[in-house]
């Protein structure tokens, strides 16, 4: 019997909070639709490592994916350069945070992601980004105490959020819940 080769996707988490848990159950729910042809290996910024385990679900994430990496650098791992050789049919980096959304946007490649995204998109390579901060609105988000928080997205970060809406190969999405589209846009056969 043959196997089939997996395809792998690059999913990139940053060090935001806001719906960290909805993000990290949508692609459990995605990794399980698509286990028979799709590998997802999973790529912390330093910051997100520091986030999943303060809302707990560092075992989780640990749990449901075979490869979860923390970045080291801006090259370690070696990310930018396995996004260019087309290891990965996509990088998708949600939730991108405000910090990493104006980088991306202003062709600043300097920690693992944004240095992978800008590779990616040098190499011809879909990037597909879920801002945190994709309007301007205040909003609340849940601590991991359960309590509520009240933020404020500011223009200026919904501008660069604008800003990548403009980039070629560049793909926002407004939710967590629209990456199962893209997955199923990439991998179901019609």
């Amino acid at each position: 019997m043959t196997e089939t080769k997996k395809r792998k996707v690059a999913w990139g988490i940053t060090g935001a909070g806001d719906r960290i848990d909805e993000y990290i159950h949508t692609m459990e729910d995605i990794r399980r639709l698509f286990e028979d042809s799709v590998e997802i290996q999973v790529f912390l910024s330093k910051a997100a490592e520091i986030v999943v385990k303060y809302y707990g679900l560092e075992a989780e994430l640990r749990q449901n994916f075979a490869k979860v990496t923390v970045e080291v650098n801006s090259n370690s791992p070696f990310l930018a350069a396995w996004m260019q050789m087309r290891k990965y049919e996509f990088l998708l980096i949600a939730p991108a945070t405000s910090n990493s959304v104006a980088k991306i946007a202003n062709s600043i490649g300097d920690t693992m992601l944004t240095n992978a995204a800008s590779m990616s998109l040098k190499a011809f390579v879909p990037v597909y980004i879920v801002p945190t901060d994709y309007e301007e609105k205040t909003v609340a988000t849940k601590l991991p105490n359960g309590k509520d928080m009240k933020l404020r997205i500011r223009k200026e970060d919904a501008k660069n959020v604008r800003k990548l809406e403009t980039m070629t190969d560049v793909h926002v999405l407004a939710e967590p819940q629209k990456i199962r589209e893209i997955f199923r846009e990439w991998f179901i056969k019609t």
